[in-house]
């Protein structure tokens, strides 16, 4: 079964199937939730980097692992 989800286009990889949109777009949400509930304890934009940060390189290196396992090259 070949599962192509993404297409490899410059550095990044673009969802071209309903499960690639799914998958990119759940990232998305994943990231602006935690962004908002960092931002609420928040005193300043270090604290929100600081707070962030984890998270989203977590997020996009699993995404962007999945984005290039399942792409078509």
């Amino acid at each position: 079964m070949n599962l192509v989800w993404f297409k490899k286009w410059g550095w990044i990889y673009r969802p071209i199937s309903v499960i690639g949109w799914i998958i990119s777009v759940l990232t998305i949400i994943l990231c602006v939730q935690v962004f908002i509930a960092v931002d609420i304890r928040s005193n300043s934009v270090s604290d929100l980097f600081y707070g962030v940060l984890p998270y989203f390189v977590s997020y996009l290196v699993i995404a962007g692992w999945i984005a290039s396992n399942t792409s078509n090259e």
